[in-house]
């Protein structure tokens, strides 16, 4: 079992940048593939990002490639989403998540668990 914390989210100006945190409790952190989603008002959860078991691969979504960066401290059970040039169309729940399966792992069903999730708010 993993349970997952999400922290760093908050109001930013456009163009600006915020880091993500999400924090993992029990063991084997290293053994799980981690990923962040974002869902906005009225819209599904979406893929944004992964990472592999040791760090070294990546993968992301179109929309965020260039400007958003998923990295992860397995010494510190801790996955992290640095977010620049931010944009109001940015703005939504972020989650991450804790998966299995193959990589890369792109769609909700593919991750066994989840945070509780951390709001960013883009101004404009």
């Amino acid at each position: 079992q993993v349970q997952l914390v999400e922290s760093g989210g908050g109001l930013v100006q456009a163009g600006g940048s915020l880091r993500l945190s999400c924090a993992a409790s029990g063991r084997a952190f290293s053994r799980y593939t981690m990923g962040w989603f974002r869902q906005a008002p009225g819209k599904e959860r979406t893929f944004l990002a992964t990472i592999s078991q040791n760090g070294f691969t990546t993968y992301y979504a179109d929309s965020v490639k260039g400007r958003f960066t998923i990295s992860r401290d397995n010494a510190k059970n801790t996955v992290y989403l640095q977010m620049n040039s931010l944009e109001p169309e940015d703005t939504a729940v972020y989650y991450c998540a804790a998966g299995t399966s193959s990589f890369p792992p792109t769609l909700r069903s593919e991750y066994n668990y989840w945070g509780q999730g951390t709001q960013v708010t883009v101004s404009s």
